[in-house]
């Protein structure tokens, strides 16, 4: 992970808190009474519940340690303090897919937080870095597989 600020909104904040709290506690002790199961089983070398276990609570410690590096370097976005003449992180955008004339709403977020199925985009993904900045009635080209997508920016707003 590199030494960048990781832009989170309060409610990413709060949901990596979360994440982090079950991890070490509910987390490490199901994965400590698997272990123990498994080890009672023989064997360790051909014992496949004991390396998956294992293997599992690798995992576990590496995401606990990505999470607890990202809430050291994390910076809350004020929303109270933003400027909804442009888009930044913590904006939600109406947009309207030029070709389809289809209206979709996104919020734009750290990469920690995004989420397509909840409709939250990073402003490092290719619409993101093309949404910050932007102002109303503005037109957003992405680069997509199936070829440009275009959109007008119609609205800008908070939670």
């Amino acid at each position: 992970m590199s030494n960048e600020e990781v832009f989170l909104t309060k409610e990413g904040l709060a949901k990596l808190e979360e994440e982090l709290k079950e991890l070490k506690t509910e987390g490490r002790k199901e994965l400590a009474a698997r272990l123990k199961l498994a080890i009672s089983y023989g064997d360790l070398k051909e014992n496949s519940e004991y390396h998956s276990a294992k293997d599992d609570q690798s995992f576990m410690e590496t995401r606990i340690m990505i999470l607890e590096k990202m809430l050291t370097k994390a910076r809350i976005v004020d929303e109270s303090t933003m400027n909804l003449s442009s888009v930044s992180v913590g904006s939600i955008v109406v947009l309207n897919d030029i070709e389809y004339s289809e209206k979709i709403e996104y919020r734009v977020v750290g990469p920690a937080e995004a989420d397509v199925l909840d409709n939250k985009v990073s402003y490092e993904s290719p619409l993101g870095k093309e949404l910050i900045g932007k102002k109303v009635g503005d037109i957003i080209s992405v680069n997509a597989p199936m070829g440009v997508i275009k959109y007008e920016l119609l609205e800008i707003k908070m939670m």
